[in-house]
C-alpha cells in the first residue's frame, strides 16, 4: 500500500494548476480498480498516441468509449452468461471495469479496434492553425499605416472592403 501524501501547500502556492493538482492527488489515492484491466500508452512522433488497454473475454459491444471535453472512459460490462453454462474454474476476469484518462487540449481519438483481446485506442493532437505559434517579420517602414507582414503560413482573415 503506497503512502498517502498531503498536496495541500501545492494548492496554497500555484495558481492556475488546479487542474494538475487535482491529477496528482488522485494518483496518490488508492483504488482497487485503477490498476485493471493492464493497460499501455504509447507515443508516436509528436502528435500520435495509443492506449493499448487487455481486456481479454470481452466483445466490442461490451465495451463503451467515450470522450467528453479533455477525458477518455472506457467501460466495460459482461453480459450475463447463459443459465445452461457451469464454470468449473474461472481465470480470466469478467468483472466489470472503468478507467478513465486525461487528455491534453486538442487531444482527440481516431480510431478503436479490438484484436486478440487487446483493445487499441488510436490517439491524435490536432492543434488548430489559429493557435499555432506564427512567425511575423519586422518591418523598417515609418509610415503607420505598414502592416506587418507574415513570413510562414496563417489562414487568411476576411478582407474589409475600402
Amino acid at each position: 500500500m503506497r503512502a498517502a501524501f498531503d498536496l495541500s501547500p501545492l494548492y496554497r502556492s500555484t495558481v492556475g494548476f488546479e487542474r494538475l493538482v487535482d491529477m496528482l492527488d488522485q494518483a496518490t489515492r488508492v483504488e482497487s480498480m485503477t490498476n485493471w484491466p493492464p493497460y499501455n500508452i504509447e507515443k508516436f512522433g509528436d502528435d500520435a498516441y495509443r492506449i493499448t488497454m487487455a481486456v481479454a473475454g470481452f466483445s466490442p459491444d461490451e465495451i463503451e468509449l467515450v470522450q467528453q471535453e479533455s477525458a477518455l472512459s472506457v467501460n466495460g460490462q459482461k453480459h450475463a452468461e447463459p443459465e445452461d453454462t457451469q464454470v468449473l474454474h474461472r481465470g480470466i476476469a469478467t468483472r466489470a471495469f472503468k478507467q478513465t484518462f486525461n487528455l491534453a487540449d486538442h487531444v482527440k481519438v481516431t480510431g478503436a479496434s479490438l484484436e486478440n483481446g487487446l483493445l487499441t485506442i488510436d490517439l491524435k493532437r490536432e492543434i488548430p492553425e489559429a493557435l499555432k505559434p506564427r512567425r511575423i517579420a519586422i518591418s523598417t517602414g515609418t509610415a503607420p499605416e505598414a502592416q506587418p507582414q507574415i513570413i510562414e503560413h496563417q489562414p487568411e482573415a476576411p478582407s474589409k472592403a475600402a
